[in-house]
Order: C-alpha cells, then sequence, then structure tokens
C-alpha cells in the first residue's frame, strides 16, 4: 500500500508474510523454543495489535525512562539528527510501531522524500500510515508488514532514492550480540554502501533504575508479558492456564543486561501445536534480553558488522543514546 498526499491508495497493502504464514512460524518459533532448556520464546512475538498497544502504554510509565529520555534527545537534537538524511531519501523504520520517534525525524527535515515503516503488527502499522498520510502529505508513505528480522523486500518505488535506515527504542538490545552484529551486518546490505543508520541504544547505569522500568507498580510490562501466552492461546489453540504463569523480571549484572521470564507458579503442563511441554514450578519460559552499552562497546559492535561512527547524541544523565553510523562497502 502507498499512501500519498491525497490518502490511502486504493491498490492493496505491502504484506510480505501473510496471516497463516505468521502462525506456521509462529507455532514453529514457539515448539523449538519451548523444546530447549531452558525454555525460550522470541521476544517479537509480543507484538500482536494487543501487544503494540501494551507497549505504547508501557512508554508513558514514570518508571519507564528509555522512550521519554529518547524522545527528548530526539527533540532536541531533531535538525543535527534530520541532516544526516540526504534530499529525497527514503527512511526505513525497523520495527515501526507507533512511529512517533520518526514523526520527530521527518518534521524536522524538508528533505526526506519517502518513510517506510516495517513492522510484524499489520492492523496496528497500517493505522499509524493512514495518520501519516494525514499529517505528512509531503512525503510518500510506503508501509511493509514484515518481519525485520527476515530478508525484507522494499518497495520498487525507492528505486534510485538514498536510503537512511532508523531503529530506536534500543531494540537492538534485544538481540544477543551476535544476533545484534548479524542484524546491523543484514541492515547495511539492505541500505546500501555509504546508507546512513540511526539508531537507540540503551546505556549501562544503575541497577536500580533498570529493575524498576521493568517492574512497573502498575503492572503493564506484566500484561505485555503475559501477552505472549495469550497469542499462544488465541492463535495457536494453545492449552495453557495463564493464571498459574507470573512475569519476573531482573538484572543480569554479569551480562549486563535485563532479563524477561515468564515463570511457572506450580508444576504443570500445556499442550500448543499437537504437543506437550512439562514444567516445574519456578521453570520459566526466557521471553526477552535487553542488553545495555556503553558508547564505546555499541560503537566497537557496529564496527564489526560494517559501520562506522559518524555521530552521536546523548542526555544529560547519560541513560540513553542515538548513533548515527554510516555503512562501508562490504
Amino acid at each position: 500500500m502507498n499512501v500519498h498526499s491525497r490518502g490511502l491508495a486504493s491498490r492493496p497493502p505491502r504484506i510480505r508474510l501473510t496471516a497463516q504464514q505468521l502462525n506456521s512460524q509462529f507455532c514453529a518459533d514457539v515448539l523449538a523454543g519451548l523444546s530447549e532448556h531452558p525454555k525460550h520464546v522470541p521476544p517479537k512475538y509480543f507484538y500482536d495489535e494487543r501487544g503494540s498497544e501494551l507497549f505504547d502504554e508501557i512508554t508513558r510509565l514514570p518508571e519507564y525512562y528509555p522512550t521519554r529520555t529518547e524522545l527528548e534527545i530526539l527533540r532536541q537534537n531533531a535538525d543535527a539528527i534530520a541532516r544526516q538524511c540526504p534530499p529525497g531519501a527514503a527512511l526505513v523504520e525497523f520495527g515501526a510501531g507507533s512511529s512517533a520517534k520518526a514523526r520527530i525525524v521527518l518534521q524536522a527535515s524538508r528533505d526526506v522524500g519517502a518513510y517506510v515503516p516495517v513492522d510484524i503488527s499489520a492492523d496496528f502499522l497500517l493505522r499509524e500510515a493512514a495518520v501519516f498520510a494525514r499529517e505528512l502529505p509531503h512525503v510518500a508513505i510506503h508501509p511493509v508488514v514484515a518481519d525485520f528480522t527476515h530478508d525484507v523486500v522494499l518497495p520498487r518505488e525507492l528505486d534510485g532514492r538514498s536510503r537512511v535506515g532508523f531503529f530506536p527504542g534500543s531494540t537492538i538490545g534485544n538481540f544477543e550480540p551476535h544476533e545484534a552484529a548479524r542484524f546491523l551486518h543484514h541492515a547495511a546490505g539492505l541500505l546500501g554502501a555509504g546508507a546512513t543508520l540511526i539508531i537507540g541504544v540503551d546505556l549501562v547505569k544503575d541497577p536500580e533504575i533498570l529493575r524498576a522500568a521493568y517492574n512497573d507498580s502498575a503492572g503493564v510490562t506484566a500484561a505485555f508479558n503475559l501477552n505472549l501466552l495469550h497469542r499462544m492461546e488465541s492463535e495457536l489453540g494453545a492449552e495453557v492456564d495463564i493464571k498459574a504463569f507470573r512475569h519476573y523480571a531482573f538484572y543480569n549484572r554479569e551480562q549486563r543486561r535485563i532479563e524477561m521470564h515468564l515463570a511457572s507458579c506450580s508444576a504443570q503442563s500445556i499442550r500448543v501445536c499437537g504437543k506437550c511441554f512439562d514444567f516445574r514450578r519456578g521453570e520459566s519460559i526466557h521471553t526477552e534480553n535487553s542488553y545495555k552499552y556503553t558508547p564505546e562497546s555499541f560503537r566497537a559492535l557496529a564496527a564489526g558488522a560494517g559501520w562506522r561512527p559518524a555521530a552521536l547524541w546523548t542526555d544529560p544523565q547519560q541513560y540513553f543514546s542515538i548513533h548515527a553510523l554510516v555503512a562501508q562497502s562490504q
């Protein structure tokens, strides 16, 4: 689907993965993850429409510093960040979600000619695209429903445009370091030599600040984590007592990461995709890591994946960072 100044075009959405394909992959990943020890499921499966709405709510919680801190960095440095985008460039956002952060960059730059939000949650993505069409009539909107951790086919309409990658929110921290390097290498290939990537990276800080951010008093993060089980139940027909699991998040000092788990409150079994899985009391499904970096450690990771540093912006408390990287020839 293209969204231009006259609103939503009549052609069908650019959906690279069908619902059947997504469910098939969901099932395969759940079976593989629950068959291993420790049990785990990839965090990308948090994000159906309900999961996206819950995460949007998390970003407004008083304990959750990353979003408001990154937004403030973007607002304070919007002009400098926008200057990283060549005239007529396409801004390609990986895991777009609500697109609130891209909106700041696009409003600061009259030179960006196209915006390509890539996200796995189709309904949420297409609704946001319609909003963008009204707010930014000078920008061509090309939403792509896809899993950005796999191969993404960009619209042909981008041919001939410079490409700028946009990956805010410290989602890079949800990858294991070797997976983060692989994603960065993949992004360099997709965007092309000389392309820019603007990426948000959460920084190492006081563990108590981190603990509170992932264990909010309102229980929204817990609901977000448990939504994974709701998805397994509604989309995969899982037989699971969701009330028999609890949200558990803590800071792993050695690994410099927050870990999120769904811990079993008792000895129990669940059945999903035709297979039965037993849980001991206290055994968990590891649902997410959130690695924290120093500016130097992240630059070293990016350099190994084919990127050189171009600029760095952070907040006065050094809670969060936004990096501009340039892809080198591969």
